[in-house]
């Protein structure tokens, strides 16, 4: 067991959440799914209750915990990216699985949590300060799915 692990909290279908997670993004995977060993508030005996997971590596635990806690914007996973086919892949697997759009980079899957698909171009445009970055970050401010060589251009002033 890890020292610190990201508890997140799920309606009814962590199993299924993590799997994905687990299929779409590297150095992730499902380590071990816990049964109920008896009936609880949202569930029966021998449902799925935790699942135990890493996202990149971080270690997470979900909780199939009943609908009182829905996700919200205040936790998301940010993704770092390589490039525009990247973000793309990652974007389109979030979106694409019944997820949906937001703004600047956030999109929300199909179980509610939020997800930041940050190019590293953004980063870097970012930590550059100044005009430079005045410039990304508009650019950005116009954006669902962050466009990497419209990022660049605004950096470079074009």
């Amino acid at each position: 067991m890890h020292k610190n692990t990201i508890c997140l909290w799920f309606d009814r279908d962590a199993e299924d959440a993590a799997r994905f997670y687990a299929q779409t993004f590297p150095d992730s995977e499902v380590t071990a799914v816990r049964k109920a060993p008896a009936d609880f508030p949202s569930g029966k005996k021998g449902d799925a209750l935790t699942v135990e997971f890493t996202v990149c590596g971080i270690p997470c635990l979900a909780i199939n915990g009943g609908p009182a806690f829905p996700q919200s914007e205040s936790f998301s996973f940010q993704i770092a990216t390589e490039d525009q086919e990247e973000t793309d892949r990652y974007w389109n697997a979030i979106v694409g699985n019944g997820g949906e759009e937001s703004a600047c980079g956030w999109c929300r899957d199909k179980w509610g949590l939020n997800w930041q698909i940050t190019p590293r171009a953004m980063s870097e445009a970012m930590a550059a300060g100044g005009e430079e970055a005045e410039r990304a970050f508009e650019a950005m401010m116009t954006m669902r799915k962050i466009d990497v060589a419209a990022i660049e251009a605004a950096r470079r002033g074009d």
